[in-house]
């Protein structure tokens, strides 16, 4: 499984600058520096504690044998592979880029990243299922699809950006649960099959 945020964060950035010094500081090698840093600064804080009421409330943990989607992002982090589609920190007018902020597809220099590194990066998880966090990165999704990067069946429509400051996302995500819950048992049931 695949969740899928804009861009990391100020705080996610800091934090996972810090987690770097701390480890080179302890002489771990670049491996492992480098998971320390993913698993330390990927979703946490409120907008993780939003996010995992929205999964559970999916019953996303009950298809992975797991009391609750929380443990995703403890225990059973090999469920579950975290990503942007701007893997760097990218910041419009000084603050985090969100889901007000222009379309990132209509900037070319971005826009070349989502259609070349973060496509790469997708083409090597083409049987998991990919949670877009938020209308603009089901915005960039749609536009891999119609590049025939990805499939439109890998991916959970619908999501809301699970951020405090996303005053729609309560009903974006009623107005999308029983459609995200029916895509949640295709899939799963297909991953069945296929084991």
């Amino acid at each position: 499984m695949v969740v899928v945020g804009i861009t990391p964060g100020f705080h996610q950035m800091k934090k996972s600058f810090s987690t770097v010094i701390d480890a080179a500081e302890r002489r771990h090698n670049d491996e492992e520096i480098l998971r320390q840093a993913k698993n330390n600064s990927s979703f946490e804080g409120p907008m993780c504690k939003n996010l995992v009421k929205m999964l559970n409330d999916q019953e996303l943990n009950e298809h992975l044998d797991l009391s609750s989607s929380s443990g995703l992002f403890k225990k059973a982090i090999h469920f579950v592979h975290t990503t942007s589609e701007l893997a760097y920190s990218v910041f419009c007018n000084g603050k985090n880029c969100s889901e007000s902020t222009p379309s990132l597809l209509k900037n070319e220099m971005l826009k070349n990243y989502i259609t070349g590194n973060f496509a790469a990066e997708l083409i090597n998880l083409s049987e998991s299922l990919i949670i877009p966090l938020g209308v603009t990165v089901s915005n960039a999704l749609n536009y891999l699809v119609k590049k025939e990067i990805v499939s439109s069946e890998q991916i959970l429509s619908g999501f809301p950006h699970p951020s405090g400051g996303n005053g729609h996302r309560h009903k974006q995500f009623a107005d999308n649960k029983r459609a995200m819950k029916d895509m949640l048992k295709v899939h799963f049931a297909k991953m069945e099959v296929s084991d």
